[in-house]
């Protein structure tokens, strides 16, 4: 069974940064495509980045401050988050889509809450 697991959340100041990793599991089928989004109480959920074979894109909100990567060895992807804001406090959840087909996986959700 597919499983993505996300770690590295936490509580941080206003300007500091935090280092988000989702693990792929329970198949041997590599990332295709992979997203981060965040959902803030009262708000929808909304994509943060995202990395496929024709690169990278980012919201708005994150150009500059946020880097989208992965490790295809370690069937991993990683949200580098620096200059954190207030704002940026939210759920984040990473999604995949993986070689092979057209599902896509949810984690579970890891806190980030950035402190003023």
């Amino acid at each position: 069974q597919v499983q993505l697991v996300e770690s590295g959340g936490g509580l941080v100041q206003a300007g500091g940064s935090l280092r988000l990793s989702c693990v792929v599991s329970g198949t041997t089928r590599k990332i295709n495509a992979m997203g981060w989004f965040r959902q803030a109480p009262g708000k929808q959920r909304e994509l943060v980045a995202g990395i496929s074979s024709g690169g990278t894109n980012y919201a708005d909100s994150a150009k500059g401050r946020f880097t989208i990567s992965r490790d295809n060895a370690k069937n991993t992807g990683y949200l580098q988050m620096n200059s954190l804001k207030p704002e940026d406090t939210a759920v984040y959840y990473c999604n995949a889509v993986l070689w092979g087909g057209e599902l896509n996986y949810w984690g579970q959700g890891t806190q980030v809450t950035v402190s003023s």
